[in-house]
């Protein structure tokens, strides 16, 4: 290795040592004054939680509150209008409860998302919901459901002509698809038929019943172009008379 090599390694090594030696050198004399300041840090961060903790017992009651009156669904909006204070504030309490009891969030990513939260009375309601037609009472189907439901006449002896094929083979037969009038036996549908129809869960249908956009939703989904509303009274689905 020549002296030229050598001289620049020396010049490469001191350029390394004197930030390491001078910031040693800072650390010897100013490690009380670091220690301290780390304390510092310290304290204030518990203090900060240790505030946030007290101030979500205060918020528990109305967050209680509002699980009871909207059956489990609760945005930042409603929490912040009903203790006035900012979404900002009423987003990160409800992001904690939701991981806390495994709350379902729907648009997370929207600035203001909805979370439900399941409790047992509500997955009651679900189940009451989800039962057998068998156990309702029998009613005639409603007017305006047979006026929804009922196809003009072309549409209807387009559909029969449609339904006679040319020639099957005598070994075939196609099972004919149940018409909707012929399942609204009620004039309604429950909870689990709706599902059922729209090709979605149960518990999807009982999480939308009550948004504004619920029969646009519906319609969407439906395969004849549906829209159905949720009755609080019946508690059940009904047509949307156009």
């Amino acid at each position: 290795m020549s002296e030229k090599t050598i001289e620049n390694y020396g010049k490469s090594f001191l350029v390394l040592i004197l930030p390491i030696s001078f910031l040693i050198v800072v650390v010897v004399n100013t490690w009380r004054y670091l220690l301290i300041g780390l304390l510092v840090l310290m304290v204030i961060n518990l203090w900060q939680q240790y505030r946030w903790e007290k101030w979500c017992e205060g918020v528990n009651p109305l967050f209680y509150q509002l699980i009871r009156e909207n059956q489990g669904k609760i945005t930042p909006v409603d929490l912040a209008i009903k203790g006035n204070f900012s979404g900002k504030e009423a987003k990160r309490y409800l992001e904690g409860k939701a991981k806390e009891f495994g709350a379902s969030v729907l648009d997370a990513d929207n600035e203001s998302p909805s979370y439900y939260f399941i409790t047992a009375s509500i997955l009651g309601d679900i189940l009451d919901s989800s039962e057998a037609t068998e156990k309702l009472p029998v009613r005639p189907v409603t007017k305006e459901a047979r006026s929804l439901l009922a196809p003009p006449p072309q549409v209807a002896e387009q559909k029969e002509e449609e339904k006679q094929p040319e020639s099957l083979p005598e070994t075939t037969e196609e099972k004919p698809q149940k018409p909707l009038e012929e399942q609204l036996v009620f004039g309604s549908l429950i909870q689990s038929e709706l599902a059922k129809r729209l090709g979605v869960y149960s518990s999807t249908i009982y999480k939308r019943r009550n948004d504004p956009d619920f029969p646009e939703w519906t319609r969407s989904r439906d395969p004849d172009g549906i829209a159905w509303t949720f009755s609080r009274k019946n508690r059940e689905f009904f047509p949307v008379e156009e």
